[in-house]
């Protein structure tokens, strides 16, 4: 057992002690206290903050289908190492997260499905533990795809992953499948297209989840269009191909009611528009991911590829005007996109790199650094926007940690004692999740220590501060650095 002592509470500022059972947790190499994993330790954690666990609605784990990129074990153990319980799949694997079954062989990912004895990808990846025989240190829902194969060509039939939702025949499935429900739609990577606009609306509204939108599309460029692309001799993405989805939809959910979430948006434009369909009263969130707060197309000229996004880094206008949305409240919640890649295939060139980077497991330091440090807003507001706010995208209640100290605490404790929050003896612990935060600490990024497969980030070697020190799930320390 480990017990941590002296820790403060995220939002209350409540000094308290925490125990939980260390057996089997994911340590870091050089951590002090392995030995918590075969005996009991004390660790003095004064000046540490207890927070509910992070949730990231926007991360890529390649499986099946691309898991020499990254795999849902190293994805897992990235997330865990970022300080993140619980994690929304989206749905561009291969073949797609799209609920049809999966019935050629020899198409790119099938085997992989196939040889579990899983007809579909949904399947798959609600059983994967158990098929794989590998624990897993987070928890995931998933994301179904808007269209079948992400082609953009036809909707995806409600029946065909209806099922998989949450409340939805719950007493004929099985403890994996009711885990890992679907709890979305998207087509992340692609914005739905105008063919199927009616149709995916339609299955959102039927269906009662959220649309959760890549709310960019271009046809042609591979980086911001501005002085940075002409500089390359790259040919550049305008403003308001961002713009032009974010009015599409805004107008689609004004009539149909259905909730729109927009992702990773990054410009000024998209944030005005947004915040007027707010003012409107209309079901629309929005979302930015670290490499848009902390980053400009200027990066381009230092990071080369590495700074490859979709969609891409802009100008240090928007850059600024993307961190105003987030302390004026605009930005509902930060996700980070989590997409790995091989260095070889970032090293093909502007044209035919694929876009995108790793955070997972630097998202908090960045995050903080730009957000916390730079003046925006508080230590408190960063984990309602990493922790609580994805939380309840997601369908999901964050734990409150005093709710539960109140349910836990011996009523025979002397009264103003410090209290002992005893995870290990909670009865009905599957939904706790929380994360121990040294908020202050100062760290460089070293991908090379990465949990993830993959080392495609541009900020490698950036001084940071703010720290997850350890994850904890129900009663279990998932990883641990302290």
């Amino acid at each position: 057992m480990l017990t941590l002592r002296n820790i403060r509470v995220w939002d209350t500022d409540e000094i308290i002690d925490v125990k939980v059972d260390a057996t089997g947790a994911l340590f870091e190499a050089g951590a002090a206290n392995v030995n918590a994993a075969h005996g009991d330790a004390d660790i003095d954690a004064t000046g540490l903050t207890l927070a509910p666990g992070f949730a990231d609605p926007h991360v890529h784990f390649r499986d099946p289908g691309q898991t020499y990129k990254e795999s849902m074990t190293s994805g897992c153990a990235a997330a865990a190492s970022g300080g993140y319980t619980d994690v929304l799949i989206m749905p561009n694997t291969v073949p797609a997260m799209d609920g049809e079954p999966v019935s050629d062989p020899d198409a790119p990912g099938a085997a992989e499905v196939l040889a579990t004895g899983r007809t579909d990808v949904i399947d798959f990846l609600q059983h994967y533990a158990a098929d794989h025989d590998v624990p897993l240190p987070v928890r995931y829902d998933l994301c179904v795809c808007a269209s079948k194969g992400r082609a953009g060509q036809e909707a995806t039939e409600l029946e065909h992953w209806r099922r998989h939702m949450s409340g939805v025949g719950d007493e004929a499935k099985d403890a994996d499948q009711l885990a890992h429900p679907v709890t979305s739609i998207s087509d992340d990577g692609s914005a739905v297209t105008p063919q199927t606009l009616d149709a995916v609306f339609a299955l959102a509204k039927e269906s009662g989840l959220p649309l959760i939108e890549h709310c960019e599309h271009h046809d042609t460029g591979a980086v911001n269009e501005g002085p940075v692309s002409r500089e390359l001799g790259v040919p550049g993405i305008p403003e308001d191909t961002e713009l032009r989805i974010v009015e599409r939809d805004i107008a689609k959910a004004r009539e149909t009611g259905v909730h729109v979430h927009f992702q990773h948006v990054s410009t000024a434009i998209s944030f005005d528009a947004i915040r007027k369909a707010k003012a409107e009263g209309l079901p629309i969130t929005c979302e930015t991911a670290p490499h848009y707060l902390s980053l400009s197309d200027e990066a381009l000229l230092k990071y080369g590829t590495l700074a490859k996004m979709n969609p891409p880094l802009r100008s240090e206008a928007d850059r600024k005007a993307t961190c105003e949305a987030v302390a004026d409240g605009t930005v509902d919640l930060l996700a980070t996109d989590h997409a790995p890649h091989t260095m070889e295939e970032k090293e093909r060139g502007f044209l035919d790199a694929p876009n995108g980077i790793i955070g997972l497991e630097c998202a908090y330091g960045v995050c903080h650094r730009t957000l916390v440090d730079g003046g925006y807003i508080s230590d408190r507001r960063l984990i309602e926007l990493m922790s609580v706010n994805p939380m309840n995208l997601m369908g999901h209640e964050a734990t409150d940690i005093t709710a539960l100290l109140d349910r836990e605490t011996d009523a025979s404790r002397e009264p103003g004692a410090k209290r002992l929050l005893d995870l290990t003896a909670v009865q009905d612990a599957d939904g706790i999740g929380l994360v121990v935060l040294a908020t202050d600490a100062a760290w460089a990024v070293d991908p090379e220590r990465f949990h993830s497969k993959a080392r495609n980030t541009p900020f490698g070697g950036w001084n940071v501060t703010g720290r997850p020190l350890a994850t904890i799930i129900g009663r279990t320390l998932a990883f641990s650095r302290l």
